[in-house]
């Protein structure tokens, strides 16, 4: 062995004698947490870039290239972590946004479906309240038409009931005029029986005036003979 490398082995073993708890710490952290915990990587890393570094300061070629190992593992596990991390993050934004679209889509179809039953009902209700109102203006024209017959037949019946009243009064001065005209004919025959009974009188006392006369003469002369 050469002097010159002499102080770098004791150096190296009392580096490795250093490194021991380092060493009791990363095998109770592989024992405990998972490979991709990031505590274990960086803890991996930063001892991994120790062993690098002190293994190119001693020339120790495998500490060197251990440490690099260590630190190359320990950046691609910490990069596969993150890109884990992110892969799972946008599958959760992924799926959360796919929760969020299908709920909107629920809740956009139930708002459709309510707004359909709204204007299926506000149809239904103007349907009822045309059908309402067609009924009411229907039974106003109905009680109109009604009122208008009711006034018809009323001055239809007035009408009637005065021409009778006009007939039964001509009726009556037709009777009146036709009893008092018989009644001056009854007058005129009883006026004119009186008159022939006073002419009959007449007549008789004028025949017995002259039956007296008559007799009288007749007594004369039978008298004078």
């Amino acid at each position: 062995m050469m002097i010159t490398k002499f102080p770098l082995a004791v150096l190296g073993f009392q580096y490795r004698i250093a490194r021991l708890p380092l060493q009791l710490i990363e095998d109770r952290m592989a024992a405990r947490m998972a490979a991709e915990a990031p505590a274990r990587l960086i803890f991996e890393r930063s001892l991994g870039m120790l062993d690098a570094t002190v293994g190119g300061l001693l020339g120790d070629s495998s500490l060197k290239m251990r440490g690099s190992a260590l630190a190359e593992r320990s950046d691609t596990l910490s990069r596969a972590a993150r890109l884990d991390a992110a892969a799972t993050q946008k599958q959760e934004n992924a799926e959360a946004e796919l929760k969020a679209t299908r709920e909107k889509a629920i809740k956009d179809q139930k708002q459709a479906q309510e707004a359909k039953e709204r204007e299926i009902q506000d149809a239904r209700t103007d349907a009822e309240e045309r059908k309402s109102a067609a009924a009411e203006a229907a039974e106003k024209r109905t009680a109109a038409a009604k009122q208008q017959a009711d006034e018809v037949a009323a001055q239809r019946k007035s009408s009637v009931e005065e021409a009778k009243r006009a007939a039964q009064a001509r009726i009556r001065a037709e009777e009146q005029k036709a009893s008092s005209a018989a009644q001056s004919k009854l007058d005129d025959a009883a006026a004119k029986r009186s008159q022939a009974a006073d002419k009959r009188a007449q007549a008789d006392r004028v025949e017995q005036l002259a039956d007296a006369e008559k007799q009288k003469r007749q007594a004369a002369r039978a008298s004078k003979s």
